[in-house]
């Protein structure tokens, strides 16, 4: 019996080792379901200065993690993906230093008549909202879509700053959707009547290309404070045609 014991208990201990995920690498199942890398833990091969190309700004691999630095500002410190993407599953994991503040944008457009990356890429907010040393309004707080829509604050979860988070975006031909910890928080159409009128009202009633673009890089953001990313995978959706 103390034998049969001793084989069970070896079983488990595969099994639950079997079961154990690693950063920054696909499962078979993934792999099978289109999924792909766009970080591989160890060097950021396949990301590059916004405008760029190369990579010069203040970001680093650091234990199996793209950090921020915390060294860029408003015009400076984003790196973004040699390849660009229309529909898609992004899906990452994220942790913030205190009062930090950073953001993953997706669409966006690379030319040099824009100086940022925000005047035309939507992005996921990426922010301690409770240690932020200056007031947020509610379209600045965490996971939101920057400046247009805001979470449901019923359905998160957010862990503190110095612990991680899962999000997810997924954009499907217009339809997008923002999750964190497993929860989905927001949903909408882009280019709707309800998606122009907020872009008038609001941040971007001046920047006339802001979210138009249905294809483009991914970006992440350094905006003055430490971040750390893992786990940024991306799985390509299927265009559909337009009904005539």
């Amino acid at each position: 019996m103390k034998r049969k014991l001793t084989y069970l208990a070896a079983v488990l201990v595969l099994v639950l080792t079997g079961c154990k995920t690693t950063d920054n690498q696909l499962s078979q199942q993934e792999k099978n379901e289109g999924w792909e890398l766009l970080f591989n833990g160890t060097n950021l091969n396949g990301w590059h200065d916004y405008n760029g190309d190369s990579l010069t700004g203040p970001w680093s691999v650091e234990n199996g993690t793209i950090k921020a630095e915390g060294h860029g500002d408003d015009l400076n410190g984003y790196i973004v993906t040699e390849k660009k993407y229309d529909n898609f599953i992004l899906s990452w994991d994220w942790r913030i230093s205190k009062g930090g503040n950073s953001g993953m944008l997706y669409h966006v457009v690379q030319d040099k008549k824009y100086e940022v990356p925000y005047l035309t890429g939507p992005e996921y907010q990426i922010i301690d909202d409770i240690n932020f040393p200056q007031p947020l309004e509610e379209w600045q707080k965490c996971a939101a879509d920057y400046a247009m829509y805001l979470p449901d604050k019923a359905k998160m979860k957010v862990n503190p700053a110095g612990e991680w988070n899962t999000s997810k975006i997924v954009f499907d031909n217009g339809e997008v959707e923002y999750w964190i910890n497993g929860k989905r928080i927001i949903a909408f159409e882009a280019w709707t009547t309800d998606w122009y009128s907020r872009k008038a009202a609001g941040k971007w009633k001046n920047a006339p290309d802001y979210g138009l673009s249905p294809t483009g890089v991914i970006c992440l953001q350094d905006h003055g404070y430490p971040a750390w990313f893992k786990n940024i995978k991306i799985k390509v959706l299927e265009k559909k045609m337009k009904e005539e």
